[in-house]
């Protein structure tokens, strides 16, 4: 029987982000969250910008620069530390995880971070094993739930995910347990944000 981890030691993670350079199509880290086991938010900050933002992506985002008001953000830097130290030692749940790390600039343990875009036991169940699975599309296929039908919302992409991974948490810990990975690897690209 595989002993599953701590759920004090499981976090989901999520991010929005803007555009900025040129025609907006360059990442910036814009809004961190972060949920516990049962989908309290832990963390929630906006994320004041370092450079121009060219394209808030509002239509997918619902961030405006009306959000970055003095109170209301966090300098990058700070978030990027607070973050790390959270998830310290920690089991990092989200949804193609890569993408969040990558922006935020923060690499996690590979054997702590259950990525449900890459869960092949997921994959597999909507029979597309070698194909990334958006999170709306996992909801709703695996847990009748709907998720993005507007923007999209880092507390509810968050727990979404610690969802997915709940539904089959025993599972998944039991298959590491046996030293038989159950995920799939991210990109390549994107080697750096884990360790």
């Amino acid at each position: 029987m595989a002993v599953a981890p701590s759920s004090e030691n499981l976090v989901a993670l999520a991010c929005a982000n803007i555009g900025v350079g040129p025609g907006g199509t360059t990442h910036m880290l814009a809004r961190a969250v972060i949920v516990d086991y049962r989908g309290r938010i832990i963390f929630d900050k906006y994320v004041l910008p370092t450079v121009p933002v060219t394209d808030y992506r509002t239509a997918m985002t619902g961030i405006t620069a009306e959000d970055f008001t003095p109170g209301n953000t966090w300098r990058f830097q700070a978030v990027q530390q607070y973050i790390a130290q959270l998830l310290d030692k920690k089991i990092l749940v989200g949804h193609s995880t890569w993408n969040d790390l990558s922006v935020l600039g923060i690499p996690h343990l590979a054997v702590n971070t259950r990525d449900v875009a890459l869960y092949k036991p997921f994959r597999n169940a909507l029979r597309s094993p070698h194909q990334i699975v958006g999170l709306q599309t996992l909801a709703w296929q695996l847990m009748c739930r709907r998720c993005q039908e507007g923007p999209h919302h880092p507390v509810e992409n968050a727990r979404v995910a610690m969802d997915l991974y709940r539904s089959d948490a025993e599972n998944w810990e039991s298959a590491i347990s046996k030293n038989n990975w159950p995920c799939s690897l991210p990109p390549s690209t994107f080697s750096r944000c884990y360790y």
